[in-house]
């Protein structure tokens, strides 16, 4: 099924050296319709000039060791033996080991393959318990000279804590991971073999490309992008326009037929003994030999049962004029030829297609999408045919993939019933009646019905006779499909109007003897042969001097596949080696095809051995501008083409522009070549507008007021009215204002070293459309036994050559294991298919390399800094221009209720209004709380000692004792700090976090359970910390019976209440001082905008350690009294719908939850919703369900909630999302208010979703701004106030801010102006509190409670995640939007950047296979959406990507996991 010929050291043929065609070949070999040996000359020397220019660095992918083990198997296939096929199969002399001496044996191979991968466990990654260990001392020799700035490579400060899950997926897991970066003097991070890598690439991607960047068009969209200048340089056509030029006139010769079915008449009757076909068996003896007389008989015979016996007489199945389709293998040409006159004599349309293999062949939809078009509902087949199509169990042929349902109709005569004596087919002269339908598969894949008409079909066969000269009881050999295209038309059609005797040569006679037809030639003293290139090259290969060889009777030799340019080289080689045979020069007569123009061109067989045929030498330079500009063979970059004759009888031939208007060429253009004659196609079978473009083109009043038919060829017309073909329109690719073509691109990577790496030459090369231009994609099968070096470094080699030679960039380059690309029926590549796998990621191949920045040279201007204009201008522009300054504000608090801060909480706790309860173990009321709070204060007092104002650190799971220990804190006037507690089955990455904060926070004791008071203890825990330096650690599940002797009353209410950590998703850990004014203001505010009052119920799922978080589970509920249901997060891991039927079960109406819930929910309740609804699950009270996070809210992850639990009650609008940060914990909170409860003075509108800028990046809107909250957006560098709609920081003015961080963890520069900034210009009197992220508000038509227009806030993300590159920001998670929905198989994705190259790392559920599918796609997608090259892609498993508690990305913990080595990643690609 595999195209090539094998032979093992491939020497440049060249006149002489026929001898060298005497060698035994091997088992598989490059396809030879590209081989040229002056073009893989041409390709070593262009290599050798990349080498003197320096060679270029190109950093090796990282493989886990499973896939290299893992793909080195699957590619280990035994040698194949799959049956070879008509298109390009692989075949088998006399030199080559049969398949039993090939076999390998089953140890022997598997060791093989086992012992292949391990010489490439270099390039992958260190296995997962060596944590990267072996990595530094394969440092590349690049790194030496390279040295790394610490400050941009992000290694500033030496150590980073990172709050962080092991299970990276869990809620309650806190992690430090230490990473300790050695630096060597150079600079460069020893162990950090990624970022030596990272390092090569980027020192190889300073290196000059070409083109060079022009200006650029800097405007909206698609103005955005360079506009590809024509080079002033480049060749353009300067000759005159062409003219039409005109075959021969069509003689008419007086004993013509008038039809087909007229001549097999007449030869049947006058000559029935005359042998029509005669068919070989593998053996190369004759088989069988159908007569005149038995055609026509046979023929008859199929034509009365089809139109007599299929169906009952009133309602026959078929009807003259309908379509039917012949399902013949290549092995049965007699079979088929009876059938196909069959359908002409009865009137009806035969459709040959290819043999169906299995119920899913490569493009089998599309064939019957063809049939279902046309109607056809019989096909006829032979009997042995019929018993080799695949069956169901039953025994029926099953319906293929995409087929309509068919009637298989066996034309053996045993099966068919004689004719009355009667019966006579009804012969008409040649009509415009569609005689049959050719199948023609266009570039993307869709197969497309040329028709051909009786009068076209007679006027080609003329044609044909008369160019060809063909005279009656001629022999012609036919190794060429006998179904379609030149094996048919001369083979069936022509041979039968002249009497003519074929002798047809199978496949499976060529692969064990690919001498044959040379053979069959002198056995009969054949006239006619009809090949290919690679027919001809098979035979040199195995030729030895073989005495039997004798082609002088030989008067024409049709090379069908003249037009493709790389035929020439097997031509001249051919004649070189058999002219001492007898072959005469003139002999050989290139012709050129198509379906829809039939013969557009053939050489004439001429008795005058002096006129040499034309052949002409082209710069590739110049064909890639469209023009013909001849060069000497000397140049590494030319095409040598060989002509293909002059036109038909009766033609009219020109060449058109192939794109735009039709318009003719230059004489020295290269066009698409356009027949006006009788004999071609009429139409595309029920495809009007297809049908109009090609075979309706209007060329214009000079030169014919007939339409032309578009050929699909390129190419032009030489001197003597020679037609030169380069190329075809379906292989053109036009990158960057070029035009290259795919076949051209094939052979230049089928002439590098080792030309045996591709595994039987089978190459696909096609574009795809990336950032408005097309782009170059080789995809090649590599030979079973290549390791990753060989793989790599000929991908590497490739790479150059076409750059060298065509000067064009690769975009990717993929190999795939042998006899993985998707087949045609007869064994070539399906390149549709290919495309379509290698786009939806399912091509999965072993090896990818991806130059997206050698290629994409149209990106955007790297955008320049502006000089600053002053805020003050700014502001006065936005006057000017009408628009508003953005600043806005939440309700007004009113008059604090209770201005006494020193007795709050005793009076909120004793008042008794608070009901807590912990779901489902335990509840508590407020009078409760208030004495176990008295308890720890007095245990604080006696056991710890501790003054006013010490800090303590409570370190509690999710709980009441949580609360009870925070109010204790308050009651002794100490300072609390909640941790979360170590996981006990994660100690060691768990407690030094712990720890961390412990010592931070400046904590004089520590207050926990006797459970974690022994953990911390433990041995464990030892082994992680020091244990000897903990503060003394009080345990409360022991406390003391009396009161405390007074509650502490704090002297000024400006006093610090807690101090609140958290870690940022870049690894900082922060902590911010909360006042008692603030946290008093804070809870009002919280209770004013959700209108909380003790008859109500709030459910809380979060985590109760910072932020909003910590303020809802544990002050909330004590300041507005309402009873709160709490349930820890942690135990959704078990019960996912424990949080859902705790709110169902308490009827709640208001629900706070985190992005982390609500995703366990999603994703562990996705398919059990009806079993809930059949559990009673209610959601239908719920009027107000609230996402609490510090980020850019998840639209897709609430949107898929909400509509997941819509079937269980939950109103769309009651999922709402909350914002805050750590300068103000809470700034925005909108609870959706439903129904009735409408009208009771809301705190604003609806919810909505901007798009913002072309790029359509959604920002979901941030929900209404708390009560006694002011909001600015001011310009983060000059800090001027910005107007309504522009993007910049928010600063917060508000009772609750943070009075400012008591410590800064990890990053110094964060100083305490956060919190005490002023505006430049403007209101300069206000102190503003910067937040660190960037948004914008928008005025809306909508209007709030007071009657005012409401000021919505956008929140974009954290300043401090956003990347700069190309002199613009991004944010991650845009980028990471993107990437998810690339491919099923992707279900996280991370971004950060390192030495200005953008990482993508993605999670993989699938198979590791998949791994290498994903590459290209992220690289597509981010250059569509974003502008941007990805210079590394790394796949992970499941969960490597580190979430905080709140379930957000730590993407600068995994930035430092990568740069480590401790991945452990499945892939690593490094963009060239």
């Amino acid at each position: 099924m595999d195209p090539s010929v094998p032979h093992e050291r491939r020497t440049p043929v060249t006149p002489g050296s026929s001898s060298r065609y005497h060698r035994r070949r091997s088992s598989g070999s490059r396809d030879e319709r590209y081989r040229s040996d002056v073009h893989t000359e041409a390709v070593q020397a262009a290599l050798a000039k990349q080498k003197e220019r320096g060679k270029m660095a190109v950093p090796m992918p990282s493989k886990r060791r499973s896939l290299v083990v893992q793909s080195s198997m699957d590619a280990y296939t035994p040698p194949d033996t799959s049956s070879g096929s008509e298109e390009e199969g692989s075949m088998q002399g006399e030199g080559t080991p049969t398949s039993s001496q090939g076999s390998i044996n089953m140890e022997n191979w598997i060791s093989r393959a086992i012992h292949g991968s391990t010489t490439s466990s270099t390039t992958s990654s260190s296995s997962t318990q060596s944590g990267g260990s072996g990595a530094a001392s394969r440092l590349a020799d690049v790194m030496g000279q390279t040295h790394l700035d610490l400050k941009k490579s992000g290694l500033a400060s030496p150590i980073r804590h990172i709050e962080v899950s092991m299970t990276y997926r869990s809620f309650y897991v806190c992690v430090l991971i230490c990473v300790c970066v050695c630096v060597t003097l150079t600079g460069v991070p020893v162990g950090g073999r990624v970022s030596a890598k990272i390092q090569q690439l980027v020192n190889t991607l300073k290196r000059p490309k070409r083109p060079p960047l022009r200006e650029f068009f800097v405007d909206d969209f698609e103005e955005l992008l360079e506009v590809q200048q024509p080079d002033p340089n480049q060749p353009k056509a300067e000759g005159a326009q062409m003219l039409a030029m005109r075959g021969e006139q069509l003689g008419v010769v007086t004993n013509w037929p008038p039809s087909l079915e007229a001549a097999l008449q007449r030869w049947g009757t006058i000559s029935p003994k005359a042998p029509c076909l005669t068919t070989m068996d593998t053996n190369g003896k004759p088989l069988y030999i159908l007569t005149y007389g038995k055609l026509w008989v046979r023929s008859m015979k199929v034509a009365y049962n089809i139109l007599h016996k299929l169906g009952s007489k009133q309602e026959p199945m078929v009807r003259p004029g309908d379509r039917v389709a012949l399902v013949f293998p290549n092995n049965d040409p007699a079979a088929f030829m009876v059938a196909f006159y069959g359908c002409l004599l009865a009137e009806l349309v035969p459709v040959p297609i290819e043999v169906p293999l299995t119920r899913k062949d490569a493009g089998s939809q599309q064939i019957g999408f063809l049939l279902g078009s046309c109607g056809v509902t019989v096909a006829l087949t032979s009997d042995a045919c019929h018993k080799g199509l695949p069956k169901s169990t039953t025994g029926e042929i099953p319906q293929f993939k995409g087929w309509p349902k068919l009637l298989w109709f066996v034309t053996e005569s045993k099966h068919l019933s004689k004719p009355p004596r009667d019966w006579f087919p009804h012969i008409k002269d040649a009509n415009n009646d569609t005689a049959y339908i050719e199948y023609k598969t266009c570039k993307d894949g869709s197969v497309l019905g040329v028709t051909v008409m009786r009068i076209a079909l007679l006027t080609h066969c003329q044609a044909l006779t008369q160019s060809c000269g063909y005279t009656e009881a001629e022999t012609i050999v036919n190794v060429l499909d006998f179904k379609k295209d030149v094996g048919l038309w001369h083979g069936i059609l022509t041979s039968v109007m002249n009497m003519m005797h074929v002798i047809s040569i199978p496949y499976s006679l060529m692969k064990v003897n690919p001498l044959s037809w040379i053979q069959k030639v002198g056995q009969y003293k054949a006239k006619v042969a009809c090949v290919k290139s690679r027919d001809m090259h098979w035979a040199l290969v195995a030729h030895k001097d073989q005495r039997d060889v004798n082609l002088s009777s030989l008067r024409m030799l049709v090379v069908a596949d003249g037009s493709n340019p790389w035929s020439i080289s097997s031509c001249d080689a051919f004649l070189n080696v058999f002219q001492s045979k007898g072959l005469k020069p003139e002999v050989i007569c290139p012709c050129a095809s198509s379906p829809e123009a039939l013969t557009v061109a053939i050489r004439r067989p001429t008795d005058d051995s002096n006129q040499p045929p034309g052949r002409g030498v082209l710069s590739m330079q110049g064909l890639s501008h469209g023009v013909i500009r001849v060069d000497s063979e000397e140049k590494l970059s030319v095409l040598t083409l060989q002509d293909v004759g002059t036109a038909m009888p009766g033609a009219l031939m020109c060449v058109v522009k192939p794109d735009g208007v039709p318009q003719l060429c230059k004489t020295d253009e290269i066009g698409e070549l356009c027949v006006c004659s009788v004999a071609t196609g009429t139409s595309y079978y029920g495809l009007s507008g297809m049908t109009k473009n090609t075979f309706e083109v209007i060329v214009g009043a000079p030169i014919s007021e007939y339409p032309f038919t578009r050929t699909g060829l390129l190419g032009f017309v030489g001197p003597g009215g020679l037609c030169f073909i380069a190329g075809k329109m379906d292989g053109l690719m036009v990158v960057g204002g070029r035009r290259h073509n795919a076949d051209d691109i094939v052979a230049t990577a089928l002439a590098v070293e080792p030309m045996k790496f591709v595994y039987r030459g089978r190459i696909a090369v096609f574009s795809i459309s990336v950032l408005h231009d097309e782009r170059i994609v080789v995809v090649a099968e590599q030979r079973p036994d290549s390791t990753e070096e060989d793989s790599f470094q000929w991908m590497s080699r490739v790479l150059q050559a076409i750059d060298g030679i065509h000067q064009v960039g690769v975009y990717c380059l993929a190999l795939v294991p042998s006899n993985t690309l998707p087949k045609t029926p007869l064994g070539g590549i399906h390149l549709s298919e290919t495309k379509q796998l290698f786009l939806e990621g399912s091509l999965h191949p072993c090896n990818v390399l991806m130059c997206p920045h050698t290629c994409v040279t149209n990106l955007p201007k790297p955008r320049q800094k502006q000089p600053e204009i002053g805020p003050a201008s700014v502001m006065v522009g936005n006057l000017v221009s009408g628009k508003r300054i953005a600043q806005a504000s939440g309700r007004d608090l009113g008059q604090m209720e209770d201005n006494d801060q020193a007795r709050k909480v005793c009076v909120w706790l004793s008042e008794g209004l608070l009901n807590l309860m912990m779901h489902p173990k335990c509840s508590l009321s407020c009078v409760q709380l208030h004495k176990r709070a008295e308890k720890i204060a007095t245990m604080l007092a006696e056991r710890g000692h501790l003054q006013d104002g010490d800090h303590v650190a409570l370190v509690y799971p999710p709980g009441i004792d949580l609360i009870a220990a925070f109010y204790g804190c308050l009651y002794a006037g100490c300072v609390p700090i909640t941790v979360r507690p170590p996981h006990p089955q994660n100690i060691a990455t768990t407690l030094p976090t712990v720890k961390m904060i412990v010592e931070v926070s400046r904590s004089a004791c520590m207050m926990t359970t006797a459970v974690i008071c022994k953990l911390l203890r433990s041995k464990e825990a030892s082994a992680a910390v020091d244990v000897r330096t903990w503060p003394p650690v009080l345990d409360t599940d022991d406390l003391p019976k009396k009161k405390p002797p007074l509650l502490y009353k704090p002297s000024n209410p400006d006093t610090l209440a807690y101090l609140d950590f958290s870690v940022s998703t870049t690894g900082m850990l922060a902590g911010v001082k909360m006042s008692h004014t603030a946290t008093s203001a804070f809870c009002r505010s919280i209770k004013l905008q959700c209108e909380l009052y003790p008859s109500r119920e709030v459910a809380i799922c979060l985590d109760p350690y910072c932020g909003l978080g910590f303020v809802i589970w544990c002050l909330c509920s004590v300041y507005s009294g309402h009873q709160s249901i709490l349930i820890p997060p942690s135990e959704l891991e078990v019960n996912p719908a424990l949080w859902l039927l705790a709110v169902s079960q308490y009827k709640v109406r208001d629900t706070f939850c985190s992005y982390s819930v609500m995703e366990l929910c999603t994703k562990g309740l996705g398919l059990q919703t009806e079993s809930l609804k059949s559990r009673g699950l209610d959601l239908s009270r719920v009027r107000t369900c609230v996402v609490v996070a510090e980020e850019r809210p998840r639209i897709a992850l609430t949107q898929s909630f909400s509509k997941l639990f819509k079937d269980l009650g939950l109103h769309p609008r009651a999922v709402s999302t909350s914002f805050g940060c750590r300068v103000n914990l809470a700034v925005c909170l909108q609870p959706h208010r439903l129904g009735k409860l409408a009208d009771q003075g809301t705190s604003g509108p609806d919810p909505t979703t901007v798009y913002v800028d072309m790029r359509a990046l959604r920002h979901d809107r941030e929900r209404v701004i708390l009560p006694g909250v002011r909001i600015i957006i001011a310009n983060p560098e000059t800090k001027g106030p910005l107007g309504d709609s522009h993007l910049g920081e928010i600063w917060v003015c508000s009772g609750h801010n943070a009075s400012g961080y008591f410590t800064v963890y990890g990053d110094e520069a964060l100083q305490s102006d956060h919190f005490n900034s002023r505006l430049s210009f403007g209101d300069t009197q206000t102190i503003w509190a910067c937040t660190g992220y960037l948004g914008f508000l928008r005025r809306t038509e909508l209007t709030d409670a007071s009657g005012e227009r409401h000021d919505a806030l956008y929140v974009v993300g954290a300043l401090d995640e956003a990347m700069e590159l190309r002199g613009m920001r991004y944010h991650p998670i845009d980028i990471e939007t993107s990437v998810i929905r690339t491919h099923k198989s992707i279900t996280e994705c991370a971004v950060f950047t390192w030495t200005n190259l953008l990482v993508v790392v993605v999670e993989l559920d699938g198979s590791e296979q998949e791994a290498l599918d994903l590459v290209p796609l992220v690289t597509n997608v981010v250059l569509e959406e974003h502008y941007l090259i990805v210079g590394v892609v790394v796949v992970v498993d499941i969960g490597v990507i580190p979430i905080n508690s709140r379930g957000e990305k730590q993407r600068m913990h995994l930035r430092d996991g990568f740069l480590a080595d401790q991945l452990d990643p499945i892939y690593v690609a490094y963009n060239m």
